[in-house]
């Protein structure tokens, strides 16, 4: 029973509970059913790329191109949609366009061997700077009306698709990390990537599969979410790589690789959401929740780090 009250997920347990306490005290409002279907569209879309992400860091890299990836995959979208095309093929195309921009990061790392955070710094400016090359000032909103299910629509009741996408994939992804082989293997290259190489893991195909895997949900991510607003600009996720990868790191993964639950990673995203949607009930300007967000970023990261030096 102490080893589990000692977890960090049991931390971000009681801070669930306590953002439960402390919204519900201050608006009448926030436990409504509706209330909090409408919350979960603050967190789902960055969650599910948060997701595949937090497997990459375990892994011992980092793909700062997330947000931008989002961006260009729903410019695709927009000027498919444009041509006119369908429903089906506009998801194909958003799909596809993340997964080849994760591929993109992926080569970089794998066969150019540049370090992921100077790679995917590099193609978090490309890929936005493509999106804004495209476009500029305009808008796409020539969408069919069958897009907008996926972004505003419900699977059962007040559960969102996006919620419903999103738990099915946690339960996935946390299958595939803490009961499989891959997921093991996935610990074992953050830990220590020269002795997997040894053992005999084929860690640069693991961490090409692993950015193609983050490009793609990144492209799912731009699917929920220019459904969601029902337009394209260049300027969609501005600043969600922070979000993003503030959720992972405030899940318990280490930004060293080889530690971290998918778990801690669903409960971070659920903390992050709720404290949006709070801050918003009680009109707090969305600056605050930057400055939230930066400063429980470093207290994440080196906190545990003091802890190690006592």
């Amino acid at each position: 029973m102490t080893a589990v009250l000692k977890r960090w997920e049991s931390v971000l347990a009681l801070v669930l509970v306590l953002e439960f306490v402390l919204f519900t005290s201050i608006s009448p409002y926030f436990l409504s059913v509706d209330t909090l279907s409408d919350a979960t569209f603050n967190f789902t879309e960055r969650a599910i790329v948060a997701l595949p992400l937090a497997l990459l860091i375990i892994a011992g890299e980092i793909d700062i191109s997330v947000a931008a990836i989002i961006a260009l995959a729903s410019v695709a979208m927009g000027l498919a949609a444009e041509q006119g095309a369908g429903t089906g093929g506009i998801v194909a195309i958003g799909l596809g366009t993340g997964l080849l921009a994760g591929c993109v990061n992926g080569a970089l790392v794998t066969l150019g061997r540049m370090p992921s955070i100077v790679a995917t710094i590099g193609t978090m400016t490309l890929f936005r700077g493509m999106a804004y090359a495209v476009l500029g000032d305009r808008v796409l909103k020539n969408y069919p009306e069958a897009f907008a299910l996926f972004g505003q629509g419900y699977a059962v009741g007040p559960v969102s698709i996006e919620l419903a996408v999103f738990m099915v994939l946690a339960v996935a992804f946390g299958l595939f990390l803490h009961r499989t082989r891959w997921g093991r293997a996935i610990y074992a290259i953050g830990a220590n990537p020269v002795a997997s190489e040894f053992a005999r893991i084929r860690v640069d195909r693991y961490r090409f599969v692993l950015f193609a895997l983050t490009g793609t949900a990144c492209g799912l991510a731009a699917v929920l979410l220019t459904s969601r607003l029902g337009s394209t600009r260049p300027s969609i996720a501005q600043g969600w790589e922070l979000e993003i990868i503030s959720m992972v790191i405030l899940g318990g993964v280490s930004v060293w690789g080889g530690k971290g639950s998918i778990l801690g990673v669903v409960l971070a995203a659920l903390v992050f959401g709720l404290v949006t949607f709070g801050l918003g009930l009680m009109n707090i300007p969305g600056i605050v929740m930057s400055i939230f967000t930066g400063t429980l970023l470093i207290l994440v990261v080196a906190l545990p780090a003091l802890v190690r030096r006592r």
